[in-house]
């Protein structure tokens, strides 16, 4: 009797992989549904930020290169080879078999390639990747020991014989589905900008307002008035140098102080998750931050580019002799032992405890990066660039509006 995964009646191996078809069905939904939510949120309360791990975290992949091909999320195609494990369990046939036998070798290398990118580029690990990952690489694992072929000589035939009628049918369904995802991520993206966005200045405007902290930071990422006080925008910026959330906001204001030139200010209220410095938090997800913040400190004249250089390079900014090269270059070495440089940073760092805890998880309202106090409101985590455009539009239209009505006010109380 030929030996098969599936053809061999109720066995604990068709079982399994059977299973095992359906726990990939259930990583991809998850791994597609935190792509839309890191990418296209609808709410203001659901923004990304560094809270868990710096490494075990799934917002770097969502925002990667490789998080999407053509407008459809990677975790789409992860979704079919998962559905044609659990079919192929279900309805077995040799045709079958053998096609997802060569599926399941191709997509065990790429689920390796991926492991390897997320690793060595990403340097962070998306539990929701790895559940898939492992699962597809358990599958592999049940066609090699009990696959059909398995005791072909010749190793090309024993995992690369599928069915051509098979193979071309499943190309023809995977590619509709992919035109059909890759249809609603453009509608997504589009809502971002319309419904979505009008919903996002709704609630900007409904949230609290807040004191300025006690110390606002001196160092500025935009400045476009001598006094913080006096843009149409005001940012503080709690952030962190080794943040992968906040070089994603940097993204972002990159592109809107241009469009909101000389009416927006930013601070950079040095937060860094590293116990070495930050006693607000009780987390210590980013060592080497605090030395980071230190460096972009001791010199206000070097404070932008030190920021830009280490957002430019978050990836290798991890590795403390890339941040001592660093420090060579720009000549701050001494920020590390300089008294001055360091109660600077722990009191703009202390200003953290001054807002009201927004969780019971957590001490103080400010505990993650980012988070910004926009005109004295505070919004905890990033979003997409039309979100945050046009939260700033409608600030800008409330200033021009009420600049307006001083000076109707003013005439008339001039008019004899």
């Amino acid at each position: 009797m030929q030996r098969s995964l599936t053809l061999s009646g109720n066995t604990w191996p068709r079982v399994l992989s059977g299973l095992t078809g359906l726990g990939m069905i259930v990583a991809s939904i998850l791994t597609v549904r935190h792509f839309f939510l890191a990418n296209y949120p609808t709410s203001l309360y659901e923004g990304s930020f560094c809270d868990i791990s710096a490494f075990l975290n799934c917002d770097s992949s969502a925002y990667s290169v490789l998080a999407e091909l053509g407008g459809v999320p990677l975790g789409y195609f992860g979704l079919v080879v998962g559905a044609l494990v659990a079919l192929g369990a279900v309805f077995p046939s040799t045709a079958f078999e053998r096609t997802n036998k060569s599926i399941a070798v191709v997509n065990g290398v790429g689920v390796v390639g991926l492991f390897v990118f997320s690793v060595s580029a990403l340097r962070s690990l998306c539990l929701l990747c790895s559940g898939y990952w492992i699962l597809s690489l358990v599958s592999l694992g049940l066609f090699w020991r009990y696959g059909i072929d398995g005791d072909e000589p010749r190793w090309i035939l024993r995992y690369f014989q599928p069915s051509p009628k098979y193979l071309s049918t499943f190309a023809v369904v995977t590619v509709a589905g992919a035109y059909g995802f890759a249809l609603f991520h453009d509608a997504r993206k589009d809502a971002q900008s319309g419904a979505v966005a009008a919903r996002f200045v709704e609630q900007y405007f409904n949230l609290p307002e807040v004191e300025l902290p006690s110390v606002i930071s001196p160092f500025m990422t935009v400045q476009s008035t001598e006094n913080f006080e006096d843009a149409p925008i005001r940012v503080i910026e709690y952030g962190d140098l080794l943040c992968p959330d906040c070089e994603y906001l940097n993204e972002q204001l990159e592109l809107l102080k241009k469009e909101f030139a000389g009416k927006i200010n930013v601070a950079f209220q040095f937060f860094p998750l590293d116990a070495q410095c930050n006693d607000v938090v009780a987390k210590d997800k980013h060592p080497g931050a605090c030395d980071l913040s230190y460096m972009a400190a001791y010199d206000p004249s070097k404070f932008t580019a030190i920021h830009d250089e280490v957002f430019a390079n978050l990836r290798a900014a991890k590795d403390p002799e890339w941040r001592r090269e660093l420090a060579r270059r720009y000549q701050v070495q001494a920020a590390l032992t300089d008294t001055a440089t360091k109660e600077l940073v722990h009191r703009i760092i202390n200003t953290g405890t001054e807002y009201e805890k927004t969780s019971d998880r957590y001490a103080h309202g400010i505990r993650s990066t980012p988070t910004m106090i926009v005109n004295n409101r505070m919004i905890i985590g990033t979003f997409p660039y039309e979100q945050l455009r046009a939260i700033f539009q409608a600030l800008v239209d409330e200033e021009e509006r009420g600049a307006k009505k001083k000076f109707l006010e003013n005439w008339e109380q001039g008019s004899p």
